[in-house]
């Protein structure tokens, strides 16, 4: 049943991912992307209220704790899916819009600048572009090695919060707590790149901010001072959001684009499916080598996104430059890689 929930939920981030690539320029994805996953701490403060009202709740009526727990979130996963179904509109141009001339106009515009145009054949020759690239495996490797943590604390955060002394009711408010982190990571660094326009060097402080995290979590003896440690170290997710926005911002073509999307969910399941492995049980209750190896993992993740940042920094100087004064149409979806006015977003 676990594989059968992963199997029909890895589609969900690219394609929306996909979707809000679609519809928004791209100065204005990063938002709308930050906003789409901080409803994932939302869900962690739902979901661990829920839990919590199950596991208080007076008789169950003949059916255990936990299936009322998966009867209530089922039922509202498949609410969700039958509304997106009749609902949710996946085509800027689509009729239901009944757009007029000047929005169509408006749409138009968004197009050229998001570069995203939509096409049924498979180009195999932007799959080849996409593995040839370093950003590819920069962003790839740099999304295991982050969700190596990811996996771990997911799965683990509760139970570390026991092992520090708490009682199990507490280390279920400590889980809302990361919920609220969550929110608090990817809303901040979202504004802040607004601002500061530097998506890069925003991804590699939060990883290095998430390292200060991990290291309180091992060095501070006082159990309730690790609290700390453990909602800095949530900074993480904000750089996981900065990292989709830019592959969102900087891959076009579209195939390219879904093949980025998709290997880099793909990695990002890997990374979630080994982490808690690190976390031996004879280690506990610090975790001490699990830890360590996160924060060598972050600090690596650090370094790629900026190797990624100067492999595409070299391209927009170069065509700086040398101008094209080739005129480029959209409906042609050519790759970032094949298109002379394209200038990747830093």
């Amino acid at each position: 049943m676990r594989f059968l929930l992963g199997f029909f939920e890895a589609g969900i981030y690219p394609a929306l991912t996909l979707l809000i690539s679609t519809f928004y320029r791209r100065s204005e994805q990063a938002a709308r992307l930050g906003l789409f996953w901080i409803f994932n701490g939302i869900a962690t403060i739902v979901g661990g209220l829920v839990s919590y009202g199950v596991a208080t709740m007076g008789p169950s009526h003949g059916l255990s704790k936990w299936r009322w727990l998966m009867l209530i979130l089922g039922c509202a996963t498949c609410a969700t899916g039958v509304l997106s179904y009749f609902f949710l509109i996946d085509n800027p141009k689509s009729s239901a819009l009944k757009l007029n001339a000047e929005q169509e106009i408006l749409v138009e515009e968004r197009t050229r600048d998001n570069a995203v145009v939509r096409t049924t054949t498979i180009k195999k020759e932007q799959i080849y572009e996409a593995l040839k690239e370093v950003r590819f495996w920069c962003f790839c490797i740099s999304c295991f090695l982050m969700n190596l943590q990811n996996g771990a604390m997911s799965a683990y955060v509760s139970q570390i919060a026991l092992n520090f002394g708490f009682t199990g009711i507490q280390a279920s408010f400590i889980t809302l707590g990361g919920g609220a982190a969550v929110i608090l990571w990817i809303g901040g660094s979202v504004l802040l790149v607004q601002r500061i326009n530097q998506t890069i060097y925003m991804i590699a402080v939060l990883m290095l901010i998430d390292v200060v995290g991990l290291i309180l979590l091992l060095v501070i003896t006082d159990v309730r001072l690790k609290l700390i440690g453990i909602y800095i170290m949530w900074a993480y997710t904000g750089a996981y959001v900065l990292i989709v926005a830019s592959i969102s911002n900087n891959v076009t073509g579209y195939t390219k684009k879904i093949f980025y999307n998709g290997m880099f969910m793909i990695f990002y399941t890997i990374g979630n499916f080994v982490g808690p492995f690190l976390m031996v049980e004879d280690t506990k209750p610090s975790y001490a080598p699990a830890i360590i190896t996160y924060i060598c993992c972050n600090f690596v993740t650090a370094i790629l996104v900026l190797i990624a940042r100067m492999k595409m920094a070299a391209v927009n100087k170069k065509r700086i430059s040398n101008p094209s004064a080739e005129i480029i149409n959209v409906e042609d979806d050519l790759t970032d890689v094949q298109d002379p006015n394209f200038l990747y977003r830093l």
